[in-house]
């Protein structure tokens, strides 16, 4: 497998083309005190399939801080097949999510696993606003 793409957005939405259109992408943001809260973000992973690797995956994204502590947990699972045509297997996982709570200021990241192999999908870097 390979990670093609991660990000963290507003929002995020497939085209009936194939296409991903993606808004407001950032990779830090700004918080007036802590524990913060961020009330609607969109995470995006793109992952990438080798012909052998046709099945189902079992997979994880974690958003952690620097300490490795979670913060939460995205699981899911993916069942990968070979396209009717040209092309490689992908699998395109968009996710909303609300209501984000940050403990403290500092970077976090989000690790993906799947199956076994563990990988750092991108970091957000929280700081305080001093409003």
């Amino acid at each position: 497998m390979n990670l093609l793409l991660s990000l963290a957005c507003e929002d995020a939405r497939e085209r009936p083309d194939g296409r991903l259109d993606f808004i407001g992408v950032f990779d830090e943001l700004q918080a007036a005190g802590f524990p913060a809260a961020h009330d609607r973000m969109t995470v995006a992973f793109v992952m990438e399939w080798s012909a052998e690797q046709e099945g189902r995956h079992e997979f994880t994204a974690d958003l952690v801080d620097a300490d490795d502590r979670k913060v939460l947990t995205i699981e899911g699972h993916t069942d990968v097949s070979l396209p009717a045509g040209a092309g490689r297997p992908k699998t395109r996982l968009i996710m909303p999510l609300e209501r984000v709570v940050f403990p403290h200021e500092g970077e976090y990241r989000f690790v993906l696993t799947v199956d076994d192999t563990r990988m750092t999908a991108f970091a957000l870097l929280l700081s305080e606003s001093g409003e």
